[in-house]
């Protein structure tokens, strides 16, 4: 049975935390979710830190590369 995960992150838009859940089977998977606050789409891309814990990366359609770690 797969856990989800409970992690904060920050919506490279409007600067609020919102908690997300992480789902295992999602690892190595990019998608967009859109922010509980201001409703712009922001780019989630789960992965497995190297202590085998689900990671997540955040950015705004604006950033071209640039994602930020939670």
């Amino acid at each position: 049975m797969n856990q989800l995960t409970e992690k904060k992150i920050t919506c490279p838009y409007c600067g609020e935390q919102i908690d997300i859940l992480l789902d295992p089977a999602d690892v190595n998977q990019q998608y967009i979710e859109d922010c509980q606050v201001c409703c712009k789409p922001i780019n989630f891309l789960v992965f497995e830190s190297i202590d085998e814990e689900l990671s997540v990366t955040v950015s705004s359609d604006d950033e071209s590369s640039g994602f930020s770690n939670f």
